[in-house]
């Protein structure tokens, strides 16, 4: 039922983009107001300021179209080379692809595992290859219907050519962002999930004192560790191999279990600090585990990438931060860590304030890495066009 959500759609729509678009040949003075392709242009080739103006002048006007989501075929092909010959691993291989057409390395072995799941992974290369150059495009319009010259065409191929560099890296990082979101589906629901965790906890610690406390810090870490596992499914990881991991998952939660239920007695005993800190560490036990256990899978990965000579790495140190760097490439990573930081603290507030039997309060404290992770899942794609966009500003700046 879950893996539905944790793998790319059979079909494909096309994505979606914006168009931003100058018709008018007293435009190209309004710099400000210009979309940052076209500034970028004329920093860098000045000279086409004129030719433009031309241009419009015509009956033509001029657009930026910049892809705002993967095709789905594209992020189908990724996950195909990532899963049947790249270990589940993204990050040694894709940039170089989008960037350079350093292609990866494929065995037979590869060629095999691919054919038996009935894909093919040189379709799935030939696939990225040709969408690469497609998410961000000059593109002209002929506004007059008047018809389009070849050396129009020409011309707009040419600016294409100029804003190459930007136009590249934008097309890695959109796609290593949509490639995310895409294996993180469920984690997003954990937020939702606040909304039956607040008043049930509420409840509970009404009738029960010291099971709301139980409930609000084991039900959101059980929901963490369901998004965890839903995530690294959609990433390629067996079911086998996720199963590997209770082994260890168990007892952490059933210490966390203990601890959610000796924190009634530390508050009255006054120990204050001390229960709300094993509040949040209960409340983030599962989610701390899980981190350091996903890591260490990624870092098997590698040494067999490195083993098969798919990356540059060799050495442990290297091998380490490849998969420290490919596990956080999870937008909710991120914040489930720093919310896990932050839980023992929030908790510790909270049993200062003498809040703790208040139901909201304790769903709260427990869902800390939550709501951390929630947010960053919202905000990522919008973060990572702001600091793309400020790159770029730096760089026209810079001319």
């Amino acid at each position: 039922m879950f893996e539905r959500f944790s793998r790319p759609p059979k079909v494909s729509p096309i994505g979606s983009y914006k168009l931003e678009v100058i018709s008018l040949p007293e435009e190209c003075d309004w710099e400000k107001y210009l979309p940052l392709e076209i500034r970028y242009i004329f920093k860098k080739q000045p000279e086409y300021k004129e030719k433009i103006r031309n241009i419009l002048r015509n009956g033509k006007a001029i657009g930026v179209r910049t892809v705002l989501r993967t095709p789905e075929n594209v992020l189908k092909a990724i996950h195909t080379i990532s899963v049947h010959s790249q270990h589940n691993y993204i990050i040694n291989w894709l940039p170089k692809l989008l960037k350079d057409k350093h292609l990866p390395v494929f065995t037979d072995k590869d060629h095999a595992e691919a054919k038996r799941h009935k894909q093919d992974l040189d379709q799935a290369m030939h696939v990225i290859l040709k969408d690469r150059l497609r998410f961000k495009k000059i593109v002209l319009i002929d506004e007059e219907n008047i018809g389009i010259k070849p050396d129009e065409r020409k011309f707009i191929t040419e600016l294409s050519e100029v804003i190459y560099p930007i136009a590249v890296d934008y097309s890695v990082f959109r796609v290593i962002i949509d490639n995310a979101q895409e294996r993180t589906k469920i984690a997003q629901s954990i937020i939702k999930a606040l909304l039956i965790i607040g008043p049930a906890a509420h409840i509970l610690e009404k009738f029960v004192s010291g099971l709301g406390k139980l409930f609000a810090a084991s039900a959101d870490d059980l929901l963490g560790e369901s998004a965890e596992l839903m995530a690294l499914r959609g990433s390629g990881f067996s079911w086998r191999e996720l199963a590997k991991r209770g082994r260890l998952l168990i007892p952490v939660f059933a210490l966390a279990t203990w601890g959610a239920f000796s924190v009634e007695g530390l508050i009255e005993e006054n120990k204050l600090i001390l229960a709300g800190a094993v509040f949040g560490l209960s409340a983030v036990a599962l989610s701390l585990t899980t981190a350091v256990q996903s890591v260490f899978m990624y870092k098997k990965n590698a040494d067999v990438l490195a083993l098969e000579g798919k990356t540059a790495a060799r050495s442990f140190k290297p091998l380490l931060k490849l998969s420290i760097l490919q596990d956080f490439t999870n937008p909710a990573r991120l914040g489930l860590m720093i919310g896990a930081l932050l839980a023992p603290v929030m908790g510790i507030i909270g049993s200062l304030l003498g809040v703790m039997h208040n139901g909201w309060i304790l769903a709260s404290i427990g869902s800390t890495e939550s709501i951390a992770a929630g947010l960053t899942i919202i905000s990522a794609s919008r973060i990572n066009e702001w600091r793309f966009r400020r790159k770029l500003n730096i760089t026209i700046a810079a001319k």
